[in-house]
């Protein structure tokens, strides 16, 4: 079995009395994309700095592409990229000339550096744009630039925190396309988000970090399981059949006026056809069905909540 891209145990750090990672353990396997949840203040933005040596942990043992953060900081810094919250590109320079710079900062010769640029101006879709200032890019063309000059020193973990931040939805997409396509490849992604659907299309395993904790982890479909609400949405011709439907199947919440019945259930198959026999037993005619599943906005907002902690504050 490969060892993992990213091993964490124990991960402390303070700053002053704040507390702001007590103790987390996570793992990464390689060649997937791992997402880190968390409310504003959780810990997400420290974590990605202690895994990519910009700040020191206080307790804990990592392991980054094989390497001991503490011991081999060299050595980490020389396998991973980082794209942070914002835009690290010179706007006074070209998209060229910043792909360029990064190269010659990665020691690469200058037939390697230009070869090198060409590819990624090529992968991103900005040859067009390669020898326009960088002030004049969109917000997308900015971010596909940073991401690219992440790119130039090849690296096999990629930390990504908030990258589709302030992009409009095509944009977002396409970033999504590219982030699959590294990963596809063999590179290692850890994202931090604010977004949930994008944590929900491309991570392979999400953990929940609030309060300096890890809440929860697993795939999204584990994480939704978590999360009570889903249910079998019936509507039906008439009062009759609604009336008829509720007295089956006891503990259903109705709507007269919409002549719909919602029935707990995990939204299975086998529980969906479990539901439908008994209808069908029954004589009970259905006009139309729709399955209700909880999504990670749900998942997020039930384990991050504290109503309690706010009322407090009030």
């Amino acid at each position: 079995m490969k060892q993992p891209a990213i091993a964490v145990t124990g991960l402390r750090k303070s700053f002053g009395d704040k507390v702001v990672l007590d103790g987390i353990d996570l793992t990464v396997q390689q060649g997937t994309i791992f997402s880190l949840l968390g409310p504003n203040g959780a810990g997400k933005t420290t974590t990605v700095q202690i895994l990519s040596t910009l700040i020191g942990a206080d307790a804990g043992q990592v392991r980054v592409a094989g390497h001991d953060l503490a011991a081999e900081p060299d050595a980490v810094r020389a396998a991973i990229g980082v794209t942070g919250q914002y835009s690290a590109v010179d706007g006074l320079l070209t998209g060229e000339e910043n792909l360029v710079l990064m190269a010659d900062l990665h020691h690469l010769g200058r037939a390697e550096g230009r070869r090198r640029t060409a590819e990624l101006l090529g992968t991103f879709d900005l040859v067009e744009a390669a020898r326009r200032p960088v002030a004049t890019y969109s917000g997308g063309m900015r971010r596909r630039l940073d991401l690219a000059m992440t790119l130039v020193g090849d690296p096999k973990v990629i930390f990504l925190d908030e990258p589709t931040t302030g992009l409009d939805p095509r944009s977002r997409r396409t970033m999504w396309q590219i982030i699959r396509e590294l990963v596809a490849g063999g590179v290692t992604i850890f994202l931090t988000t604010q977004y949930l659907e994008e944590a929900d299309q491309l991570a392979d395993r999400i953990a929940v970090l609030d309060h300096g904790r890890l809440v929860a982890e697993g795939t999204a479909a584990e994480l939704k399981r978590l999360v009570p609400g889903g249910h079998i949405r019936l509507r039906f011709a008439d009062l009759g059949g609604l009336d008829s439907a509720a007295r089956l199947l006891g503990g259903s919440a109705r709507d007269e006026e919409a002549l719909t019945l919602h029935v707990p259930g995990d939204g299975g198959v086998g529980s969906l056809r479990a539901l439908l026999a008994r209808l069908e037993q029954a004589a009970v005619e259905v006009d139309t069905l729709s399955v209700h599943t909880p999504d990670l906005d749900d998942v997020f907002l039930a384990l991050t909540d504290h109503p309690r902690e706010k009322a407090t504050s009030s």
